[in-house]
């Protein structure tokens, strides 16, 4: 059986030699620099980190510039209070006033700086986000490269078998020569290495697209070969009161809504605002030119400062104030409730996916005993095969079991690692 193996595993290294090795590691950094979605998530932060400003939080004063000119043509009648009346058709009127004024809300009641705080919150939020991001496609670049390690020792399993098939008819076809076995043995051994070599083919297809799907996730040239490691190595060290704490500081989850709580107590405080005086200030340089051509002054200019100062108290709104406040109360009592329901949820998620996590790494210890057991079993029956005291249907017996020893086993350590990603997922600990 061993030789078998060696051919099959020579034959692998030759075709893959050609191709680069790619670990899990440098799937992950591709990821992280080219995925799209990791990308788009960015550019989001990047809009709420230029939103965290004094401008934007009210802060600061506006400064703009001011240009109004009003022309009109009119027949005018005028009668003065002597009596005199003058009359002019086609009077000319122009006006003209131009400056900068100067405007400023110094107090509004503190929520101008509750609004900063809150700009600072959502920007904490979109860090969370990105980081939620990060961590489910770096989730789905690990469980796609170790299911490719998975199918291509299943691919190894499955060749194994063509080449023993393949023995199979050889030697059947030579005892059907001289005359120790009937015709009806070599079909029965051809239609078996005809069934492995569709079964190896469809798994080949499955592998195939696999290799696709995580290139699409890496975000580069879909048709790029690789290799993937032959082996799946798993963490069988972690401890739930261990992955409890840290899902307590590090989820995302739990700390956006964390987040969510704070950014509805600063939302109160805007709201609460609205009880204290309004004062703003105002200041300008004011340039006015008009002139007419019927009246007592035909031309008139000016230039000079204006200032002043403005302040407004809300006195009554129809209870709509009362109404504001204790919307925002409920809100900040529903991110309570949400953040026990969020710690409740992945504390639920991590004692579930913990046990599968010890059950696979059982079935990993046992799937291996059944491969040695499966891999004895067939050899014996290989060589009682090959001194002719078996039947053929033993020998494809031993054969399928071995396959689906190997087959079992490497879905095994494909499940244990599985287990281990998403445990270090839910904890926030997942590397990156």
């Amino acid at each position: 059986m061993k030789f078998y193996i060696s051919i099959v595993f020579g034959l692998f290294t030759v075709v893959c030699s050609a191709q680069q090795l790619l670990t899990a590691e440098q799937a992950v950094a591709i990821a992280l620099e080219n995925n799209y979605d990791i990308k788009l998530a960015t550019n989001d932060l990047k809009i709420d980190e230029q939103n965290v400003s004094l401008a934007n939080a009210g802060l600061l004063p506006n400064l703009s510039g001011t240009l109004n000119q009003n022309n009109a043509i009119q027949n005018s009648r005028q009668v003065r209070t002597d009596g005199t009346v003058q009359e002019l058709n086609n009077a000319k009127n122009n006006s003209l006033n131009y400056g900068v004024n100067l405007g400023w809300t110094v107090f509004d009641g503190f929520k101008m700086f509750a609004r900063y705080d809150q700009l600072k919150q959502l920007k904490e939020l979109g860090e969370t986000e990105l980081k939620l991001m990060i961590m489910n496609r770096v989730s789905d670049v690990m469980v796609t490269y170790y299911d490719l390690v998975q199918q291509q020792q299943m691919l190894t399993a499955l060749d194994t078998a063509i080449v023993i098939s393949q023995q199979r008819v050889t030697t059947a076809d030579n005892r059907f020569k001289i005359g120790k076995a009937a015709k009806l043995e070599v079909l029965n051994a051809q239609v078996d290495l005809n069934t492995d070599q569709t079964n190896y083919l469809r798994q080949k297809e499955l592998f195939e697209n696999t290799k696709t799907a995580l290139n699409q996730l890496m975000a580069r040239d879909l048709t790029t070969q690789f290799k993937v490691a032959e082996a799946v190595t798993t963490d069988d060290k972690l401890k739930l009161v261990d992955l409890i704490g840290l899902a307590e500081q590090q989820n995302p989850q739990i700390q956006m809504s964390l987040i969510n709580k704070r950014v509805a107590e600063l939302n109160l405080k805007q709201v609460k605002s609205s009880r204290y005086p309004q004062v703003g200030v105002s200041a300008g340089y004011i340039f006015t030119e008009s002139e007419s051509s019927l009246g007592f002054a035909r031309e008139n200019k000016g230039r000079g400062f204006s200032y002043g100062i403005s302040a407004s108290i809300n006195i009554f709104n129809g209870f709509l104030q009362n109404r504001n406040e204790k919307i925002a109360k409920l809100q900040i009592e529903s991110s309570k409730i949400q953040i026990d329901q969020q710690k409740q949820m992945v504390n639920a998620q991590l004692i579930s996916a913990y046990q599968t996590y010890l059950t696979n790494l059982e079935l990993v210890k046992l799937e291996a005993r059944n491969e040695d057991i499966a891999e004895q079993n067939l050899d014996i029956t290989l060589e009682k095969y090959r001194i002719g005291t078996i039947t053929t249907l033993e020998v494809r017996t031993a054969q399928l079991n071995y396959v689906n020893a190997r087959t079992r086993n490497s879905s095994a350590q494909y499940q244990a690692k599985i287990s281990e990603v998403t445990l270090k997922q839910l904890a926030g600990n997942i590397t990156f």
